[in-house]
């Protein structure tokens, strides 16, 4: 306890080097700057805005509520974090949930860890912290990627390396942009789940998109059902006696192997075989960046 109450003091005192106007900090090479920057800081609530950058956009007003309960028992257990903006002003980076609950009990003052950042560095922190952290949904991740690669401009590969997660992962995500928005607010709200969204993606008519999601959601089909659903949209049907040719019966390894493949490559692979084995693969790339990555996924150089 006795490290706890001089934690606090601590927090307290830093809150009043910020406020000394002679001594303000404005980057790391600043006097005084080691003692603040890193460290968690007692700060004026009022002095603290919203992140423009947050990728959260739906908070639950019932956990919300939860949350604060929990704020005024037992009071901040996980700092928030900022970076300075201004003299005593500060703008949040991660940690809007216990900042909005905070305000919703009361308090005057947050407890907050203090960093230096610009827009740029602000908007990576931002977005990478609540990737790993919070419980975003499908399409909230699906535009904190697309955010980061457009605003930071690095490829998918290295934002896979910053994020920690898969490239095909991060594909699969930013793939459900391309649905009907109405099917991507679904989703938003719980209508259907990502592998749901997953399947209709491989519907190119937005209309048909909106008729198959609509009958997923009246008739609760599983994601498995769905998957069949949309495949059986897109195989051409075969009539008897109507003098077409039978589709050709593709070997069961073929099956099988190119889904691995496509997932493996994340990209569309055409794949034709004989009944007795024999065929040929075709992977497409539309650039010379997508060639590269998949030389280098299939020779590991």
């Amino acid at each position: 306890m006795a490290k706890a109450t001089k934690k606090q003091a601590l927090g307290r005192g830093l809150s009043a080097l910020l406020k000394d106007p002679d001594n303000d900090i404005q980057s790391v090479s600043d006097k005084n700057a080691d003692q603040v920057i890193g460290n968690v800081v007692e700060l004026d609530i009022d002095s603290i805005e919203t992140n423009p950058f947050q990728p959260r956009s739906n908070f639950n007003d019932e956990a919300l509520e939860e949350l604060a309960s929990s704020i005024r028992e037992l009071g901040i257990i996980q700092p928030i974090t900022v970076r300075k903006l201004d003299f005593n002003k500060f703008q949040l980076v991660s940690g809007e949930r216990r900042y909005r609950a905070s305000k919703l009990v009361g308090l005057e003052t947050i407890p907050a860890y203090i960093r230096i950042a610009n827009d740029q560095e602000s908007l990576e922190m931002a977005l990478v912290e609540n990737i790993q952290r919070q419980d975003l949904d499908p399409i909230e991740i699906a535009l904190s990627y697309q955010r980061l690669i457009d605003e930071i401009q690095i490829t998918q590969e290295k934002l896979s390396d910053r994020v920690g997660k898969k490239r095909s992962t991060i594909t699969n995500y930013l793939r459900l942009l391309k649905l009907h928005p109405i099917i991507q607010t679904g989703m938003r709200d719980g209508f259907i789940s990502m592998g749901h969204g997953r399947a209709l993606i491989n519907i190119d008519k937005k209309k048909e998109q909106i008729a198959v999601y609509e009958k997923v959601v009246s008739d609760g089909l599983s994601v498995r059902e769905t998957e069949q659903l949309v495949k059986s949209l897109r195989e051409p049907k075969s009539e008897s006696g109507s003098g077409k040719k039978e589709a050709k019966k593709v070997p069961s390894f073929v099956t099988k192997g190119a889904d691995v493949l496509k997932e493996h490559l994340s990209t569309k692979v055409d794949i034709t075989a004989s009944a007795n084995g024999k065929g040929k693969i075709v992977i497409p790339f539309h650039s010379e960046e997508e060639f590269q990555r998949i030389k280098k996924l299939l020779t590991g150089e």
